[in-house]
């Protein structure tokens, strides 16, 4: 199954709440992707430009989608990134097919 890195920003207001009650919210995180026939994988906090992220499996492209969107419907965060993710021999086919592959340079 595909897996996805989906990070997250809070809104002010969510960290607010968060403070005033501290929330496990890997666990809702894992019951989305379970009722999506996937898997919560690992779910982390971070600094930077996102609050966290999670990462996770589902079945395809749409069902990421999915689970991006039902991340955003309660307002709880100011924005979503879902990322694919690939791994080492899924990257090393895609090298190996982009090598046999030619594409012409814009003016040229």
């Amino acid at each position: 199954m595909p897996m996805y890195k989906i990070e997250f920003a809070y809104t002010p207001e969510t960290w607010a709440a968060l403070c005033e009650n501290p929330e496990d919210r890997s666990a809702p995180v894992k019951a989305l992707a379970e009722a999506m026939g996937g898997r919560l994988v690992d779910f982390y906090y971070s600094f930077g430009e996102y609050d966290g992220f999670a990462i996770f499996e589902v079945e395809d492209n749409l069902a990421a989608g999915v689970a991006g969107l039902t991340a955003l419907a309660p307002g709880h965060l100011k924005s979503v990134k879902t990322t694919p993710l690939f791994t080492a021999d899924e990257a090393m086919q895609m090298m190996s097919r982009a090598g046999e592959m030619s594409l012409r340079r814009p003016g040229g």
